[in-house]
């Protein structure tokens, strides 16, 4: 039996990491944290509570941020950037260190979406865990990337032609008992089973 929802519920917290040297010690602008904010935003009818972070390469503080995130109640957390082969790109063996769960779907969904632009999609490392009642993504570092996987790829009469891989992150979270997420049709539509489905009281 689906349920209703509460006219006014309360604000989703989610965890939103920038992962760069150089943008951590000022050296260029981040770009990552403001498209995750914006994606999200649009693609979201719950009121958000961002918890931000811009952190540098580094494993263990990696780590530690995402500990921190999930520990303040992120129910969702995503991270951008550090997913490649180079020497400094550590972010998917922090995620993996902190992990209860390997989700590797989602990463193989994104270098599938990535792979119909470029070839070197191979190359990303991008891997997907739950920890707790938390679902923690690594994204690519590119804005532009961030919204494809995130999205998908539609056709040009707008039908989805790529499923992204948000479409089966809310009820993902419905499973480890995490709060009830709302999309936005229009930017990306959720799937879930019709039992799972609420509607607003």
């Amino acid at each position: 039996m689906s349920e209703p929802l509460t006219s006014t519920p309360e604000p989703v917290r989610i965890g939103i990491v920038s992962v760069s040297d150089r943008a951590s010690t000022g050296v260029y602008e981040d770009k990552g944290l403001p498209a995750l904010q914006d994606w999200l935003t649009r693609a979201l009818k719950n009121p958000i509570a961002f918890e931000p972070r811009l952190i540098p390469d580094e494993a263990e503080r990696i780590s530690a941020t995402l500990i921190e995130l999930v520990d303040a109640g992120c129910s969702l957390v995503l991270t951008t950037g550090g997913t490649g082969p180079a020497l400094r790109d550590l972010t998917p063996e922090a995620t993996l260190a902190v992990a209860h769960k390997e989700m590797p779907g989602f990463g193989e969904q994104m270098r599938q979406i990535s792979l119909c632009f470029v070839p070197t999609a191979i190359l990303s490392r991008q891997v997907a865990v739950i920890r707790g009642k938390s679902l923690i993504l690594n994204l690519p570092g590119q804005p532009k990337a961030i919204a494809e996987t995130l999205e998908g790829l539609k056709n040009a009469d707008g039908s989805q032609a790529v499923a992204g891989i948000f479409a089966a992150v809310p009820y993902c979270i419905d499973l480890i008992n995490g709060p009830y997420l709302e999309t936005n049709d229009a930017v990306c539509q959720a799937f879930r089973p019709k039992t799972a489905i609420r509607f607003r009281a």
